[in-house]
């Protein structure tokens, strides 16, 4: 009750401050609303290409403002939190008068607002593929008011186009935000032209091993679990890191990269020179590129790194209570790519035995990477051009 009282004044809020802004025009802008980078930066860097440049904005939560800072040459970065006042009356200022405002996740203020008939919205998700269920397929749906259900509904229905790269992820947004057909845009997902650059590939690489010393001469292992609910307080490291460096250090190093709000201690500054902690490394695509074996749960990461066709071990040590917490779009063991352990001793010997299905891993990524081939962020921007094109009477560009 509490909690639906704090979200009608911020809408409310929003609404006054948005009607206000929209006595200005719409202008030549795309502005992004950003709770992670990658994809917002890779779709900015295309931008700047272009002989006639858009505007360009961005709105960001906390979780990636300053990242975002420190990137972006041209255009505006606002930190989009009320407790900024100047900060957020401008990232309203800017959503309200661009001709295109992208957004990467869920943000409520949508379902308070009513964009000009020459506004386009895009949600540009911020993952490849889905595991978990979300949205209007959330298993905790129920659980709220039906003022909340019709507030995400609000929200979905703002969404003129989503991007997509493959068909797969098309039928999941159709189930989690109720969108029809014609809704998507099949660029594919901005993020992934990073494996296609081989030139922008050798120089993270670079940089990496730059950085972190301990993994030169070593294959990588990359631990990267979901952030569950409730381990900022409550967080135990579910690996074994000393049996993991008695069995494989000779050979491996491993990479352990947890949510960076989890500052417990882990037992991982007992061994220097195997475990290196990434945690507040922002951009776990640059991480992969060293990985040699990537070991995770439910989190989106495997459908990017299939497409470096490397191994996978998925362990899902409380997958019954995720099961039934959460849910999946799909058996659990029918979805991943990999082989499911449940204990550290058992992927210890998946990695020694290395025996994994390539074949399984390159169907998975072509089931899920259709659209992505190296030029979805060029892919993209050709579409706005299109789209601006289009509305002037002009002959589009592609």
């Amino acid at each position: 009750m509490v909690r639906e009282l704090f979200i009608s004044l911020y809408l409310l809020l929003f609404r006054i401050i948005f009607l206000m802004c929209s006595i200005f025009p719409v202008k030549r802008k795309v502005t992004f609303v950003a709770s992670f980078k990658q994809n917002s930066l890779h779709v900015y860097e295309e931008l700047n290409k272009h002989s006639n440049p858009y505007q360009v904005t961005f709105v960001c939560t906390s979780s990636c403002y300053q990242q975002v800072v420190k990137e972006v040459r041209q255009g505006k970065v606002f930190l989009f939190e009320p407790k900024n006042p100047w900060h957020f009356i401008g990232s309203v200022y800017h959503i309200a008068t661009s001709q295109f405002v992208i957004v990467d996740n869920y943000y409520g203020f949508l379902a308070a607002v009513r964009f000009k008939k020459e506004v386009e919205c895009i949600q540009l998700w911020h993952a490849a593929g889905a595991i978990k269920t979300f949205g209007l397929e959330d298993k905790n749906i129920h659980k709220r008011s039906k003022g909340a259900l019709k507030r995400f509904k609000k929200v979905y229905a703002q969404f003129d186009h989503v991007v997509v790269g493959s068909e797969k992820m098309k039928r999941i947004f159709m189930r989690a935000f109720g969108l029809s057909p014609e809704n998507f845009l099949y660029t594919g997902i901005p993020r992934t032209d990073l494996f296609f650059n081989e030139n922008k590939k050798k120089d993270v690489i670079e940089q990496i091993y730059y950085k972190y010393p301990a993994l030169v001469n070593k294959k990588v292992i990359l631990y990267a679990p979901t952030f569950r609910d409730g381990q900022i307080e409550t967080f135990e490291m579910k690996l074994d890191i000393k049996q993991m460096y008695e069995a494989l250090h000779d050979e491996y190093a491993l990479i352990v990269k947890l949510h960076p709000a989890i500052k417990k201690s882990t037992g991982m500054s007992q061994y220097p020179d195997f475990v290196v902690d990434c945690s507040e490394d922002d951009d776990v695509n640059e991480l992969l590129l060293i990985t040699d074996i990537l070991i995770t749960d439910y989190s989106s990461i495997p459908f990017e790194f299939s497409i470096l066709n490397r191994p996978m071990i998925f362990y899902p040590y409380d997958l019954e209570n995720y099961q039934a917490t959460r849910g999946f779009w799909e058996p659990y063991n029918q979805l991943v790519p990999g082989p499911i352990a449940y204990h550290t001793g058992e992927i210890i010997d998946l990695i020694k035995n290395f025996q994994f299905d390539f074949n399984r891993i390159k169907e998975f990524s072509k089931a899920w990477n259709t659209y992505s081939t190296g030029h979805a962020s060029r892919n993209l921007v050709q579409y706005l051009y299109y789209q601006e094109n289009k509305q002037e009477g002009q002959q589009p560009i592609i």
